[in-house]
């Protein structure tokens, strides 16, 4: 996941927290504030009952009461409020006022009031006044307050939501183009831009900064690296030409026994083997170092003619089936002698490791846009560990085969200087497919 995206979620459950606490918290606040004006209220109306009340109010209260509960009760129309006076014990160290939430049935409708309790005595006889006043108003106060609280503060939620995205995106702009233009795209370090990228911060400056000095030291090491070998095989081929030039001469030496013969020539056949390691050392090298020039037009079918003409010998010697059923006439923009090497590479390692009475397979067309070329064969194939090393340098499938493992290694050297990539599927004894897919297609005419 994003960072971009981390941060508004991270925003977002931030908000969502304190809407959860506002959505508990705001309604008990509002409901202290309505209880508040309430008590106040009922307080008012004890007061003017209380200041207005005599004896003889009292003893018509009871006498109207008609009933031995000596109780007095009187409402309003729409039972919001009542008013209740009962002739109780006179109790020591009673409660003057208190406040209650209770159910009262009047005329048989059952309703919750906030009830104000007052015990007092009179003349010696102790007295409890009620007053109460209905709360179904106050709930569906609080039950609205809650509701629009939660419509109000999602609506915040979604717009801050929407607004943390889109100015986390407008931050991370710099950091995105950083790796955009600087790391993803980047394949060798002298492809490496070191354009700085505008940026008003001055961590994605700073980073900025440390990248541009991190790939001009690494740009320098592998350019020393290269120059390393390619200096070394040059200047092995020197002493290995002189070697061979005295062994050739040797050989002209009538005095030599046929056991000295077979010695110098074994040498003649290693110091070849050699010869041929450091020029495909220095072969990649030079193709890792882009010393070589891709502006030719390179026609596949003909070159897989060529290669196929001349390993004829050896595809007839293992008896092998060789079918191209190419139907594309696509050419390319490379270097045709790398190329070449490419495909000669992939050919030749398909014979080698084909069974006698094999097949051969070269087949073309598109996938997803893309222009392929396969090379399939029915040989030994491989297992997925040795896929995935088969492109190392001096790697081999199979130690009994001759080859010094830099076929490949070539192979892949030269693909990911023409952009293509090179996928591999096999299965043991049922042979190996190498598929060459053309990258963006920019290398396409």
């Amino acid at each position: 996941m994003k960072i971009k995206h981390q941060l508004a979620i991270f925003n977002a459950l931030t908000r969502l927290l304190v809407i959860l606490v506002l959505w508990l918290m705001l309604p008990i606040l509002v409901e202290n504030v309505v209880y508040s004006h309430i008590n106040n209220g009922l307080l008012e109306k004890k007061k003017k009952f209380i200041d207005h009340l005599n004896q003889d109010e009292i003893n018509d209260f009871i006498e109207n009461s008609g009933d031995s509960t000596e109780t007095y009760s009187q409402f309003s129309t729409l039972h919001s409020e009542f008013l209740v006076l009962s002739k109780v014990p006179v109790k020591p160290r009673q409660k003057e006022t208190t406040f209650s939430n209770d159910y009262r049935v009047i005329e048989g409708e059952e309703n919750e009031y906030r009830i104000l309790q007052y015990h007092f005595t009179y003349e010696k006889e102790g007295y409890q006044l009620e007053i109460g006043s209905d709360l179904s108003e106050v709930n569906d106060l609080t039950f609205i307050i809650r509701l629009f609280i939660i419509i109000v503060l999602v609506i915040i939620l979604l717009v801050t939501f929407l607004a943390d995205t889109f100015y986390i995106e407008y931050l991370l702009k710099p950091f995105y183009k950083i790796i955009d233009t600087k790391i993803r795209r980047v394949n060798e370090p002298e492809t490496f831009d070191h354009t700085p990228i505008k940026a008003k911060s001055s961590d994605f400056m700073e980073l900025d900064l440390v990248l541009n000095q991190m790939m001009d030291r690494i740009g320098e090491l592998f350019k020393k690296e290269k120059q390393f070998i390619s200096n070394v095989s040059h200047e092995l081929l020197t002493p290995i030409a002189l070697l061979k030039n005295k062994l050739e001469n040797l050989l002209q030496n009538d005095s030599l026994d046929d056991n000295a013969v077979d010695k110098i020539a074994s040498s003649l056949k290693t110091l070849d083997m050699l010869k041929k390691i450091i020029n495909n050392l220095l072969l990649i090298s030079r193709i890792e170092n882009n010393q070589y020039t891709t502006e030719e037009d390179i026609y596949f079918h003909e070159i897989i003619t060529d290669i196929q003409e001349d390993l004829q010998d050896r595809i007839e010697d293992k008896e092998i089936e060789f079918s191209n059923t190419m139907k594309h006439d696509v050419s390319f923009k490379g270097n045709k002698t790398l190329i070449h090497i490419l495909i000669y590479n992939l050919i030749t390692n398909a014979i080698k490791y084909n069974t006698p009475n094999g097949k051969i397979t070269i087949a073309d067309g598109f996938l997803e846009k893309h222009y392929f070329i396969s090379i399939a064969d029915s040989g030994i194939g491989m297992d997925p560990f040795q896929i995935e090393k088969i492109f190392n340098r001096f790697a081999r499938i199979n130690s009994d085969q001759d080859g010094q493992g830099l076929g490949l290694a070539i192979a892949d050297s030269i693909a990911n200087f023409h952009r293509i990539e090179i996928k591999v599927t096999s299965e043991i004894k049922k042979g190996t497919t190498f598929l060459l897919l053309s990258g963006n297609g920019k290398n396409l005419i």
